[in-house]
């Protein structure tokens, strides 16, 4: 009795040394070799983009601490002054511990908390990874470089297909890590990322998430995937046969919307020699990251022909709007702002953005979904 009195005892003694309570965070951080008065601020972006500052503290005797409240596990970014880049780490509940390494920020150390131990983890996998991948590039380029001025395509071909087995690596490793880790929040992004992927498949999300801890299904996060599943469920329901509206050999299905100044567009007036049919939205990263390749061929192409209408999956006419000037687009857009309620994107079978549908002078799609060299070598083989 008095050995179970006395562990129950040592129980709520560790239990009351923790420095804090449900809800609150405690960041105790080592900056060894960063002098003392620097300012270490912590930062995070909202749901519409916009970095906000949460919290500062100054460096003292190579240490720094940060405490406050949070609801539910975050991504958040630690920019310390004099560094370049920030540290990443989550945000939550518990005592989290950073070490700065100030040559390198990729070798800081994260952890303390759950969730940050399986970030660190999951960071020192996907950089052992990349090294690799930097370490055969580095090794192979000149060799790679010769064999394409002497046209040797075999040799070409063999570095292309080793050089990717790195890829299908980190692929494979971040399709099974929500599998095999289902409390980590890591987990739950990436099931976030599924729905930006060009291969997403609904059936594949939906066992993804349904296998995740429900602490996970219960954030934010988790809700606005668990409503995207159902949306594009309904969707499926809602096409009594399995109809394909917009395939490559057929002409691209009419249509018209209001432009960002509300006047009505259609395809046909938006067609040149070459069309591109791009779906995005100025959420979408992957959209804005590819979209500087995309205005650099239509800049260099336009007067030959080339002609690009854009469909957006957003519902704000402002963020729309910010994203078309900040990505200095200048051809033809359209929207009903109704996101995946699209009717354009329905009636084009779209499931993930970007999409894009190439076509030919007569209306005609003549490809799908090309980017990069692929996109401009077939432009180029048409505008011809």
């Amino acid at each position: 009795m008095k050995k179970i009195v006395f562990l129950a005892l040592l129980a709520l003694t560790i239990f009351s040394c923790s420095k804090v309570k449900k809800g609150e965070y405690l960041i105790s951080g080592k900056a060894k070799g960063i002098a003392d008065g620097k300012m270490v601020v912590l930062k995070k972006q909202n749901d519409f983009g916009i970095v906000m500052k949460l919290d500062s503290a100054k460096v003292k005797d190579g240490k720094f601490e940060l405490k406050g409240k949070v609801k539910e596990p975050n991504i958040i970014a630690l920019f310390i002054q004099g560094m370049q880049q920030p540290i990443p780490f989550i945000l939550e509940t518990g005592e989290i511990d950073i070490k700065v390494d100030k040559d390198s920020i990729w070798k800081s150390e994260i952890g303390g908390t759950s969730n940050n131990e399986y970030f660190q983890k999951f960071n020192i996998k996907l950089n052992s990874i990349q090294k690799k991948m930097m370490a055969f590039q580095k090794k192979n380029m000149k060799k790679f470089m010769d064999a394409q001025q002497k046209k040797d395509m075999a040799t070409v071909e063999k570095l292309k297909k080793e050089n990717s087995a790195f890829e299908k690596e980190r692929e494979d490793f971040m399709n099974k890590y929500p599998e095999q880790n289902k409390d980590s929040y890591i987990s739950l992004l990436l099931v976030q990322n599924m729905f930006n992927s060009p291969t997403f498949e609904i059936n594949k999300a939906k066992k993804t998430y349904n296998n995740l801890d429900a602490a996970l299904k219960a954030t934010k996060i988790g809700k606005d995937i668990e409503t995207k599943i159902k949306t594009i469920e309904n969707n499926h329901k809602i096409q009594t046969a399995p109809i394909v509206f917009a395939e490559v050999g057929k002409p691209a299905p009419e249509f018209s919307a209001k432009n960002p100044q509300g006047a009505g567009v259609s395809l046909k007036q938006s067609l040149g020699k070459v069309t591109i049919i791009d779906f995005w939205a100025s959420w979408c990263g992957p959209c804005r990251k590819e979209m500087p390749n995309v205005v650099a061929l239509y800049n260099e192409l336009h007067s030959k022909g080339l002609n690009i209408i854009g469909v957006s999956l957003d519902k704000d006419l402002t963020k729309w709007n910010d994203a078309i000037a900040k990505d200095k687009i200048t051809w033809t857009q359209v929207s009903n702002l109704k996101e995946w309620e699209e009717p354009i994107a329905k009636q084009y079978g779209v499931q993930q953005i970007p999409t894009t549908f190439i076509l030919d002078a007569s209306g005609k799609i003549v490809a799908k979904d090309l980017r990069g060299e692929e996109l401009k070598a077939k432009v180029l083989e048409l505008l011809k």
